[in-house]
């Protein structure tokens, strides 16, 4: 069984920066494609970065690229999430994902964006950004 563990999550002021784990076990999907996703209050989740099984791919929100990046370690079973020029809009409850087997599998070099495509989530980290 999967087990997503994040870290990373806190305050952080406007034009800051934050770093995002997720500790992936269970053999299962620990080498998964994965994916971040955030909930700000009285909004829907959202994705927000999304990385091939290889780390070869990503995929970014328009509303953090080039702020965001997504990145992997595969001998750790690790995944991050380096935010950068942090905005108070970005404060929100981001969960880390990983990869359904429900899903057909089209490669270890293609990126997952829906979040329907995902079945295993972490509990979530809170991100605040003040201004």
């Amino acid at each position: 069984q999967v087990q997503l563990v994040e870290s990373g999550g806190g305050l952080a002021q406007a034009g800051g920066s934050l770093r995002l784990s997720c500790a992936a076990s269970g053999r299962t999907f620990s080498s998964a494609a994965m994916g971040w996703f955030r909930q700000a209050p009285g909004k829907e989740r959202d994705i927000v970065a999304a990385i091939s099984r290889s780390g070869a791919n990503t995929y970014y929100a328009d509303s953090v690229k080039g702020r965001f990046t997504i990145s992997r370690d595969g001998a750790k079973n690790t995944v991050y999430l380096q935010m950068n020029s942090l905005r108070p809009e970005d404060t929100a409850v981001y969960y880390c994902a990983a990869f359904s087997t429900k899903t057909p599998f089209y490669g270890a070099n293609y990126c997952y964006t829906d979040q329907s495509e995902y079945g295993y989530w972490g509990q979530g980290t809170q991100v605040t950004v003040s201004s």
